[in-house]
């Protein structure tokens, strides 16, 4: 879950500077008279399409990376006495998803990046909501991973 939470943060912010990195050239090729038409179409669809793939990317990525760790989790056997621990993992690791939806949330508020946040709606709702989303995979992984099935093999 660590992973995912850090996968997802990193991810989120690389596609937040590359749009705004991409929002800046295309209004610089698109301002610039000797730049020939195609190469201005070609900037605004490529900028036009942060919001739409990179976004969509983002939430496919998002459950990918649950399911494969569900998947992985269901592989592995653990024995129920050690739910206790995991649930005390699990505090901690949504306390510092909070600590880590708090950079994305700075990063995406500052006046030099917020057009371009408000325009990754889903990547801007996850991590904005990053603590409730790894508790809701949390719980579904420890049901998983701490099934009682495991204890008759």
């Amino acid at each position: 879950m660590i992973f995912i939470a850090v996968v997802l943060l990193f991810f989120g912010l690389v596609t937040l500077i590359a749009f705004k990195i991409s929002s800046e050239f295309n209004s610089n090729i698109q301002s610039n008279v000797d730049i020939p038409t195609e190469a201005k179409t070609a900037s605004a669809d490529l900028t036009s399409m942060y919001p739409g793939v990179m976004d969509n990317i983002f939430l496919f990525l998002v459950v990918g990376l649950t399911i494969v760790s569900l998947v992985f989790a269901a592989l592995v056997k653990v024995h129920p006495i050690f739910v206790p621990l995991f649930i005390i993992g699990w505090i901690i690791l949504i306390f510092m998803c909070g600590v880590l939806s708090n950079i994305y949330t700075e990063m995406a508020g500052n006046s030099i990046l917020a057009t371009e946040a408000n325009q990754l709606t889903f990547i801007t709702s996850i991590l904005g909501t990053l603590p409730f989303v790894i508790a809701i995979i949390g719980i579904i992984l420890m049901v998983v991973l701490h099934k009682l099935g495991n204890i008759a093999e």
